[in-house]
């Protein structure tokens, strides 16, 4: 899921035009600032953390084969996959509160920039008629 959201602003902004592309590169640390907020906020919501672990497990199922007669079999076979879960990870909620001050801080001081560059974007790449 996280590639996929990482895919799809680039597969819009190669679709963009000269402006957009330009205002989605100048919006882009905003954009990462407000997922990170809102995952501490929700971290904090919960009293943890949710981390994504990976394991490998084995899955008994059955496939068929074929005889040199041209009939068919089925016997029992294992596949491996790995499987991603949620578990909850334990947090000082005292250094989320504080991480959380740090980004709110710094998405303020983000905003100003990011309104100057969407202006600078603007200016030089007027919109398309």
């Amino acid at each position: 899921m996280r590639l996929t959201l990482l895919i799809i602003p680039m597969l819009v902004t190669a679709c963009a035009t000269k402006q957009e592309a330009c205002i989605a590169d100048v919006t882009r640390e905003a954009r990462v600032l407000d997922g990170l907020i809102a995952q501490t906020r929700a971290n904090l919501s919960r009293g943890f953390a949710v981390a994504e672990r990976q394991d490998v497990v084995t899955v008994r199922g059955s496939c068929t084969g074929r005889n040199e007669d041209g009939t068919t079999f089925t016997f029992g076979c294992d596949e491996t996959k790995t499987v991603t879960r949620e578990v909850p990870v334990a947090i000082d909620l005292n250094a989320e509160q504080a991480k959380l001050a740090s980004l709110e801080q710094r998405q303020l001081q983000n905003q100003v920039n990011t309104r100057a560059g969407i202006a600078q974007c603007q200016a030089q790449f007027p919109a398309e008629a």
